[in-house]
């Protein structure tokens, strides 16, 4: 198995199921914005005067909105759009930082992570991305010292057993490598999946389009996911999508253990079944925080 993308991936099978990792696979969401992201966001944002407000508008588009699951910096970068339109923020006068350095480079690079934005804030001196990327430093460090032992969701070893023995499997996700590496090696569960595809390969769906372009017909692959940029990964390259509901995850993976993997490798997945199970996914998560209902 390659930590490093696609490149000694190998088709042994017809069908490609995809796994996101962070909230999908494993229960981790929750510690690595609430414990990891969000505090670093605060102190090096200058975020302290309206941490209260900065901290809801984080959890929102990390956690608990369509963006959830999103890579850091876009959903970093939408948290503070959030924060510059809510009124207790405004009479507070407090400067955001416009970080346009870094919108500009989200708008030009797909490979969006903290081992690409060092080496682009050294390349152009900008303070915006040096900022940004002392940020994304100081999170990856504290997820590697402070999370571990967060054990797979119930039902995910039986289902990659499952699944193993007609697909092949990679891990599609915008975390890092070296954290989803030792994720899946602590539990023991790398051993299922033929390759480990974080932010540093792309984005998922690039991952994804690798992948067809090896031989899998669309009908033939499946992404398993938590969020709606999982979904959209799948569809833009016409593969199929299982939704892992947020907070109904373990009755998700019993349900595709028992019913919704037996349907794709049949071939009956598509269709008005899969139809019900997205219906379903999509009330779970919100498009507007509840300070800016329309």
């Amino acid at each position: 198995m390659s930590a490093l993308g696609l490149s000694t991936f190998q088709k042994k099978h017809d069908f490609l199921i995809g796994i996101d990792s962070d909230g999908c696979a494993f229960d981790s969401m929750e510690i690595k914005h609430k414990e990891c992201f969000i505090p670093n966001f605060i102190k090096y944002m200058g975020l302290q005067p309206i941490s209260k407000y900065a901290r809801e508008a984080c959890e929102f588009t990390n956690l608990y909105s369509k963006t959830r699951g999103a890579n850091r910096f876009p959903a970093y970068l939408l948290a503070l759009d959030l924060l510059a339109k809510r009124p207790e923020v405004i009479r507070r006068n407090v400067t955001l930082p416009a970080l346009q350095g870094v919108r500009d480079w989200v708008g030009r690079e797909t490979k969006l992570g903290t081992k690409t934005i060092g080496p682009e804030s050294e390349k152009t001196g900008d303070a915006d991305l040096k900022l940004a990327y002392a940020w994304s430093k100081a999170v990856d460090d504290d997820i590697n010292d402070m999370v571990h032992g967060v054990p797979p969701f119930p039902g995910v070893r039986e289902a990659l057993e499952k699944m193993q023995a007609q697909a092949d499997l990679i891990v599609c996700s915008a975390t890092p490598n070296g954290a989803l590496q030792k994720e899946w090696d602590e539990h023991d569960i790398d051993k299922y999946v033929q390759c480990i595809c974080g932010q540093e390969a792309g984005s998922k769906k690039e991952s994804l389009q690798a992948c067809k372009e090896m031989g899998y017909a669309p009908e033939k692959m499946l992404m398993i996911g938590d969020a709606p940029g999982d979904q959209k990964a799948a569809e833009a390259v016409g593969a199929l999508f299982y939704p892992i509901n947020p907070g109904h995850e373990e009755k998700s993976w019993e349900r595709f253990l028992g019913e919704a993997c037996d349907k794709f490798f049949a071939g009956t997945y598509a269709g008005e079944y899969q139809a019900q199970l997205i219906a379903e996914f999509e009330k779970y998560l919100p498009e507007n925080p509840s300070w800016d209902q329309v």
